[in-house]
């Protein structure tokens, strides 16, 4: 357990008490749960605690009743995170804002996210008990640029051109140019303030969720299946802006958040991603897996081959081993959708 690593004393707490920021979400309440489950105490800060249609299935988790405690933080408000943070020896910081139709790019979606982020590491610095903190970044921080190179190896020494995006603004740009910038300021503040800030780096989130409503990023990967029109846009969208359509379990990606918190030599940035593919070759593979849900697989306007290859090298390397690949990915989601009604 990460106690051991994290008060730097050798005095191994039962249950070390971590924070999870943004834990109504998709990956974040899955987080809380496998952190219940491992006997971690989890401090969750949500947007309204007070309101249960929004937090029912937090305290619903096991071991929540007697090691969850729910706070009130906005990303805005400077010392918001402070009361949550307190007392507690690693964060994780996962809340970042999600308007993807925003009026004003900047002050409505860029500037929230990276003064969220130093506001989150600002109440870990007033701690003084915070050890570690792994930051949620994105691979959207990684791959994206104007290079017409075909099957570009990306790693962690990558960073996607936010002078690019700007100038060219695709859609979701600013959500991409807020994680690239929230990121940098992230690992900038650790150096400058000597806390110790790890970034995981993950991909597209697919699995199964125990939030009240089915995550978007769930119903973008398996937009093939559910024949949902608005989606598949986006799914090309998202190979055509990044290079690929890559792909990892929620269940891994929380793995590795707590591997990362627990693992005493882990620093710097991590990619998450054990799954590279595109448009029509993912459409191949579940029309051949799934062949009842007649998945399209003629497409023109998306290349065959993913421009770039995202490498988890450094995240295997050290020790880090994926549970899921494509099959389960896509089984568990499968059988998470048709509970929801949205396959039969």
């Amino acid at each position: 357990m990460a106690a051991t690593i994290m008060n730097g004393n050798g005095n191994a707490h039962k249950e070390p008490t971590v924070c999870v920021t943004g834990a109504a979400g998709f990956m974040a309440s899955w987080l809380v749960k496998r952190l219940l489950d491992k006997g971690y105490t989890v401090h969750a800060t949500v947007r309204d605690p007070d309101t249960k249609a929004k937090v029912h299935h937090l305290l619903d988790i096991p071991g929540a009743a007697e090691r969850l405690k729910l706070f009130r933080a906005e990303l805005s408000e400077d010392g918001s995170f402070d009361a949550a943070v307190a007392g507690c020896l690693g964060v994780f910081h996962v809340a970042t804002p999600t308007e993807f139709a925003p009026k004003d790019h900047e002050n409505d979606m860029i500037k929230p996210a990276i003064d969220g982020t130093l506001n989150v590491l600002r109440a870990c610095t007033k701690a003084k008990t915070v050890k570690r903190v792994v930051v949620t970044s994105s691979a959207a921080t990684t791959s994206i640029n104007q290079s017409a190179e075909q099957n570009q190896y990306i790693d962690e020494s990558c960073w996607t051109d936010v002078d690019f995006l700007r100038t060219v603004k695709p859609p979701t740009w600013s959500y991409l140019v807020s994680k690239t910038l929230a990121e940098q300021a992230a690992l900038q503040y650790g150096k400058e303030q000597e806390l110790d800030v790890v970034t995981i780096i993950p991909v597209l989130n697919v699995g199964p969720s125990i939030t009240p409503s089915v995550p978007s990023s769930v119903q973008l990967a398996l937009c093939l299946l559910t024949g949902n029109p608005y989606m598949l846009p986006g799914l090309k969208g998202m190979q055509l802006i990044s290079g690929s359509v890559s792909l990892v379990h929620v269940d891994d990606v929380c793995s590795a958040q707590i591997f990362l918190m627990e693992n005493p030599s882990a620093q710097g940035r991590y990619i998450c991603s054990p799954i590279n593919t595109s448009v029509p070759q993912l459409a191949k593979y579940l029309s051949k897996r799934y062949p009842q849900y007649n998945v399209p697989t003629e497409f023109e306007d998306v290349p065959e081959i993913p421009k770039v290859n995202i490498s988890s090298k450094k995240l295997v390397e050290s020790g880090f081993s994926f549970k899921f690949g494509i099959d389960g990915i896509f089984d568990d989601a499968v059988e998470y959708l048709k509970t929801k009604g949205l396959l039969n």
